[in-house]
This record gives C-alpha cells, structure tokens and sequence, in this order.
C-alpha cells in the first residue's frame, strides 16, 4: 500500500515539473522582441570636482614653447644651396699642361717623319713614303710637297744627319708650315657707343656644322674668356635645337655667366640682338653668340647667319665669327668650311677634338683652305680642355722630346 502511495505521488511530481517547463516554454516565446536600433542611452558626463573633491593631478609629458607650433604657421621652405662658381684654370701655357695629351694621339705625323728622315740613304721610295705620311694626317696636297721640297734641300745642305739636327729640322721646317706671324688672339674688345651711350661689348659670333662640338665650345670659349677676366653674356640663338640652350645656360651657370634665350624655333636674330642689348645694360666685357648649325642648303644658312650678324650689328661691329671644326673630319672638314666661308666672313678657326685624331695636319689644311688662323684647340671633354693654339708647343708635341 505505501508502495502505491509513492509511486503515485513520484508521477504527481513529475507531471507538474513538465507541465511547468511547457508552460515556461511557451510563455518565453510570447514575449515581443525588442526593436531592432533601440537607442542607447548614454549616462550624462560627470560633472568635474572641485575645491577637496578635486583629483589628484597625473603626471604627464609637457612640450616646451619651443616644440609647439603657432597655429596657422606654414612649414619652413627648405631651398636647395646654390651651387659656387667656379674658378675656371688660367689659359696661359694650358696647351703646354695638355701635351700628353695631344703627343698620344699625334705620334704617327711627328715620329712616323722623324723615322723616314733618320734612315742612312733617303732614296726616292723614302720621300714617297715622307709624302704619304704627310698627306695621311691631312696636311694636304699642296702643303706637303711644299714641305717635301724644303726638306730635301736642307738635308742636301746638312749632309750627315744626327738624331737632334733630324729634329730641329723638321721642327723649323713645321713651324714654317703653320705659320708663327699670324695674330691668333680672339679679339673681345668692345667699342664706343654711338652718341655717347653705354659702350659696346666686344661680340664674337660662334658657327658651325651641328654635331662639331659647337655650344660646347661656346661654353667652353666662357671659361677661357671668364679665367682670363672678363665678364660674359651668353646668347643661345641656336634656336632650332631644343638642348642648346639649356646646354648653354648650364656652361653659362658655372662660370656665372647669364644667358639670353627664346622660345623654341624663334628668331635667331632676335635672341642674339637681345643678349647684345643685355650685355650693354649690364657691362659686360664680351657677349658669345652661339648660332645654329644646320647644313640643308647653303641659301637658308646664309640667309640665317647673314640676318643675325646684320641686326647684331645694329648695336655694334661683330670683332670675331669663329668656325667650329671637328678634327677627327679630316678634309670633310674642309668642305663645310668652305660653305660657311662663303656666307660669313671667317676670321678663325676653332679645332675641336684634336686630341681623337693622328691627323693634326688638319691644321695646316684648314688655314690653307680659309686664309685664317686656327686660334683655339679642344683637347679633351673637360670643362677646360680648350686651350689657345700655340704653334711651338704644337709641333714639339708632334714630333716629341
């Protein structure tokens, strides 16, 4: 019987624990959910305490004045140094500093001769042979049997022949072919102005055949010309090459000297009249003009360079037109020297890379061909490998010690 009993009161028990979860179950469920963005409600900021309710302060990093910036102040500009002039090397005795340089590249013509002349018996074969030599470094046809023809007849006279004789000879007899007498300065003296105004620069107009080295030696020609102590102005009225002006103004800033340009395909003419202009007002000693050297028919480039050195000339006399030659051209040289003797009125010669070649008879050659005497040599890429021709240290460069 209690048996019964508890059973009984067991299953009352676990029916009501049912009937309870059920319930709870489905009361849970009826519950609504909440709504989806419910704002947040935030607690208001506290207010700060003061007098004894104050808090302790904490120790933080502190700037000095020094490290906080004014407000609205703009960053410092930071400006490139600008870089020094520089000092050029003097030009007195610099082709003498160079000739090394020069005898590396002009020991077939000196030596190759002193050879030839040194043998016992000088037969016809040999002085076949003198001539060849001669005629290879591009002295030229006429030249060099005019040369020839002295030579014979002063070792004919001579008779025996030491190593030293052989050399003074040929060094005497070199000379005389180049020529000693010839005035080869670069006239930079400027002229009194006209009604009494500021004087005028000396001008000197640069020309040649593009690709000879020409705004380099324009450039080139400053530093010679700056050493020497003068003050230049740069004219860049090779307008028709983009790189030329900016080539010449970097040449320019080196030696500080400013450079008048144009835009791009302007007027030859007008550039070079302005940087005239600019020289007057500034007092320069010289202003270098350089001009363009295209070569597509001989009218156009005697109508350019004939125009620019007409208005220049309207400030003042053009003292020099220099022609820029490449040495290394040998007697295709000669011919663009020949087209711009005919436009311009030459009055020296400028030889570049003289250094790159064994044929320094160009020399010879060229101021045969023109009438004028080479002036200045290049001798190397350096800013001051440009040096005043000097025909003794030349010729003892040719044929050596």
């Amino acid at each position: 019987m209690e048996f019964v009993i508890l059973a009984v009161v067991i299953a009352v028990v676990a029916f009501g624990a049912i009937t309870g979860l059920v319930v709870g179950s489905r009361r849970k469920k009826q519950l609504p959910p909440p709504p989806p963005e419910s704002p947040t409600i935030t607690a208001p900021p506290a207010e700060p305490h003061v007098g004894e309710e104050a808090e302790t302060p904490r120790e933080e990093p502190r700037r000095t004045i020094e490290e906080v910036g004014l407000p609205g102040a703009e960053a410092p500009v930071v400006t490139e140094p600008v870089p020094p002039v520089e000092v050029p090397e003097p030009t007195a005795g610099r082709l003498v500093r160079l000739r090394a340089r020069l005898s590396r590249s002009q020991n077939t013509l000196g030596k190759g001769l002193l050879t030839l002349l040194s043998r016992e018996h000088l037969d016809e074969d040999t002085w076949e042979e003198i001539e060849d030599t001669l005629i290879t470094a591009d002295v030229g046809v006429a030249p060099t049997q005019e040369l020839v023809e002295r030579l014979r007849e002063r070792v004919k006279v001579l008779g025996t022949r030491t190593p030293e004789e052989l050399r003074g000879l040929l060094r005497g007899e070199l000379l005389h072919l180049i020529g000693t007498e010839a005035d080869r300065s670069v006239r930079t003296e400027g002229s009194p102005a006209a009604g009494g105004g500021e004087d005028i620069p000396g001008i000197v107009m640069v020309v040649g055949v593009n690709g000879t080295g020409k705004t380099t030696t324009t450039g080139k020609l400053a530093r010679v010309l700056v050493a020497d102590g003068s003050s230049v102005v740069l004219g860049a009225a090779d307008t028709f090459r983009a790189a030329a002006a900016d080539q010449l103004q970097t040449w320019g800033e080196r030696v500080g000297a400013r450079t008048v340009r144009g835009p791009e395909a302007g007027d030859p003419a007008s550039v070079a009249y302005d940087a005239v202009k600019e020289g007057i007002a500034e007092g320069a000693d010289v202003v270098l003009i350089d001009t363009a050297g295209r070569l597509h028919t001989k009218t156009g480039l005697m109508d350019e360079l004939g125009k620019v050195k007409r208005v220049v000339e309207k400030h003042g006399p053009v003292g020099e037109v220099l022609l820029v030659l490449d040495a290394t051209t040998g007697q295709n040289g000669l011919v663009q020297a020949r087209v711009f003797a005919e436009v311009v009125d030459i009055t020296g010669i400028v030889l570049t890379k003289l250094d790159g070649t064994a044929k320094g008879g160009i020399v010879v050659a060229v101021q045969r061909e023109l009438g004028v005497p080479v002036k200045l040599v290049g001798l190397g890429e350096g800013a001051d490998d440009l040096a005043p021709f000097e025909p003794e240290a030349f010729v003892d460069a040719l044929i050596g010690d």
